[in-house]
């Protein structure tokens, strides 16, 4: 009787090491699906806004369209429609880069 008494307490030791195991991999698999890629996403999104130039056409996250004029600090002046309409933004508003103005010439 005592030997089986000692089995059970060996199978319950063993559950939980199992349940450290599992938590660990569930961690890990939250890093790899959702940390880590959003991570990727906003480096993308950093580097794109730190290389707009003058002649960008972009839309911003309120979705104005415009051709970019100029570029201070924090700041973009866009141009937008037939009346030549400008308007000064936050870089951060842009959303994203439509037509390089390498590629517009």
């Amino acid at each position: 009787m005592l030997h089986f008494l000692e089995g059970e307490q060996q199978a319950a030791g063993g559950g939980g090491l199992v349940t450290i195991i599992m938590l660990v991999a569930m961690i890990a698999l939250f890093y790899f699906f959702m940390y880590r890629p959003q991570k990727k996403q906003e480096k993308e999104t950093n580097s794109m806004r730190n290389n707009l130039s003058v002649g960008d056409e972009i839309t911003t996250i309120g979705g104005i369209v415009g051709k970019i004029i100029s570029i201070k600090d924090e700041t973009v002046l866009l141009e937008t429609g037939r009346d030549k309409v400008r308007i000064r933004i936050l870089r951060n508003a842009v959303r994203n880069v439509d037509v390089k103005a390498e590629d517009a010439e």
